[in-house]
C-alpha cells in the first residue's frame, strides 16, 4: 500500500465509523494503523492499539489495565440485564470474582477431562458429516461449525438435548451487543435473550441442586457446589457465568471452524499439505487462530496514569486491543500475511494472554482439530460458494458458507 494512502487511512480511522468494505478486509487497515498510528486516539477519547508488544505488556499488567467493564458499559447498556450480565461474567471482571470463577471452571476443564471428551466429539463430528452428505444444499456454518460447540457446551452444562434449540440464538443476541456500535433493536434482542436464558437456567440449576452430576466433568455441578475450601458463587454470579460459558465456547469456536475451512479453501496448496500430512492439523489450527482470529478485539480500562509507546493515558481511559492486528505484526511473525500451516513458532494472541487467557483454549483447540481435520479428510475437494461474512468487527466469522462437498 502506498505510504501516503496508508497514513491517510490511519489518520481517519474511527472504530465507531468504519469504512465501507472493512468487515471483508480489515487487515490492510490494521497494517496502516500499526505502521503509522499504533496507539491511535479515537474521537471518543479511547485508544486503539495494534502492536503485538503493546498488547503483551497490557495483558501482563492487570493492575494498571482493568478488565472490569462497569464504567464502560453503564452508558451503553444502562440498568439492564445486558449490563448485569457483561459486568458479572468471567471475562469482564477483576479479582476476586475473576479468580473465584476461573478456579471453579478450570477445575472442570483439566487435560484429563478434555481428553475424555475426544471420542464423543469425534462421534458428533462424524454424525454431522453424515447428515451434511444427505443434504441438497449444505452450509458449513448452520449444518456443521455452529452445531459442534453448542453440543459440547450443552454437554458440559448437562443441558438436556431437547432444550438446546434456543442456545445459539441467545448467544448471538447477547454477544452482538458487544459490538462498538449497537442499534436499539440489537440491545432489545440482547436483553430479551439474557432474560430467557436466566429463566431457563433457574429451572436447570434447581434441578441440578437436587440431582447433582459428577463435578469432575459436569461444570454446572462444580459451579453450584464450589470448592472444598468453601468458595461459592452467588446465584447472580452462577447464572451469568453459565451464560458466559455458552457464549464464550460458542461464537469463537464456530468462527474458528468456519474460518479454518475457508482459509484452507482459499489456499489449496496448504490444504494439499494437510491432506498429505494429517498430523499437521495441530499447527494448522494454530495458524487459523493467528491468521483469522475468531476474536479480533479486546478491551481494558486504565486504573492509573500509564505510558503506552509515546502516549500518556490518564486513569479511566478506555483501550481497545486489536488482536487481529497484533497477530499479523511483522516484528513477531515472519511474512505475517502468509497463511502457513507449518508456522513455528506461532505465539499468537487469539486466546489473549496473562491472567485473562481463555480458560477454555484447550477445548477450543480440540474442537477445531477434530472438526477441520475430519471434514477435509472426508471431503478433500470441497468448494465454497457465495460466502456471507458476519458484519461484526469484534468476532470475525461467517454467517453462511454454502458448500459443495464433492
Amino acid at each position: 500500500m502506498d505510504t501516503a494512502i496508508a497514513r491517510a487511512i490511519a489518520n481517519h480511522f474511527d472504530l465507531l465509523q468504519l469504512p465501507p468494505g472493512f468487515h471483508d478486509a480489515p487487515f490492510p487497515v490494521y497494517r496502516a494503523l500499526r505502521d503509522h498510528a499504533p496507539v491511535k486516539a479515537m474521537p471518543d477519547g479511547s485508544y486503539f492499539l495494534t502492536r503485538y508488544d503493546d498488547l503483551i505488556a497490557i495483558y501482563k499488567n492487570p493492575k494498571s489495565f482493568s478488565s472490569d467493564k462497569q464504567r464502560e458499559f453503564k452508558p451503553k447498556f444502562g440498568e439492564s440485564l445486558l449490563y448485569e450480565h457483561h459486568t458479572t461474567s468471567l471475562v469482564f471482571s477483576d479479582p476476586p470474582l475473576h479468580t473465584r470463577v476461573r478456579k471453579l471452571i478450570s477445575g472442570a476443564l483439566t487435560p484429563r477431562a478434555i481428553a475424555g471428551m475426544e471420542d464423543s466429539l469425534i462421534r458428533l463430528v462424524d454424525d454431522l458429516l453424515d447428515a451434511m452428505e444427505d443434504k441438497t444444499d449444505p452450509d458449513l456454518i448452520d449444518d456443521f461449525a455452529s452445531a459442534i460447540p453448542i453440543e459440547v457446551i450443552g454437554n458440559l452444562l448437562d443441558v438436556p438435548q431437547q432444550d438446546r434449540g434456543p442456545l445459539r440464538d441467545w448467544s448471538l443476541a447477547i454477544l452482538g451487543a458487544l459490538e462498538p456500535v449497537v442499534s436499539a433493536e440489537a440491545l432489545e434482542r440482547g436483553n430479551r435473550a439474557v432474560a430467557e436464558f436466566i429463566q431457563y437456567l433457574e429451572v436447570l440449576i434447581a434441578h441440578r441442586r437436587t440431582h447433582p452430576g459428577n463435578p469432575e466433568f459436569d461444570v454446572l455441578t462444580r459451579l453450584i457446589q464450589g470448592e472444598s475450601d468453601g468458595e461459592r458463587l452467588s446465584m447472580k454470579e452462577l447464572l451469568h457465568n453459565c451464560i458466559f460459558l455458552l457464549n464464550a465456547g460458542h461464537e469463537t469456536t464456530t468462527n474458528l471452524i468456519g474460518n479454518g475451512l475457508m482459509a484452507l479453501h482459499d489456499h489449496p496448496s496448504e490444504r494439499a499439505r494437510l491432506l498429505s500430512e494429517p498430523s499437521l492439523i495441530k499447527s494448522c489450527v494454530e495458524e487459523v487462530l493467528r491468521y483469522e482470529s475468531s476474536n479480533q478485539l479486546g478491551n481494558r480500562i486504565t486504573t492509573e496514569t500509564v505510558q503506552v509507546g509515546d502516549v500518556t493515558m490518564a486513569p479511566h481511559t478506555r483501550v481497545t486491543l486489536c488482536i487481529g492486528a497484533a497477530n499479523r505484526d511483522p516484528t513477531q511473525f515472519k511474512d505475517p500475511e502468509r497463511f502457513d500451516i507449518t508456522r513455528n513458532p506461532n505465539r499468537h494472541l487469539a486466546f489473549a494472554s496473562g491472567t485473562h487467557a481463555c480458560v477454555g483454549m484447550s477445548l477450543a483447540r480440540l474442537e477445531g482439530q477434530v472438526a477441520i481435520g475430519r471434514f477435509i479428510s472426508r471431503f478433500p475437494n470441497y468448494a465454497i460458494k457465495d460466502a456471507v461474512r458476519s458484519p461484526r468487527v469484534r468476532f470475525r466469522g461467517f454467517l453462511r458458507l454454502p458448500v459443495t462437498l464433492r
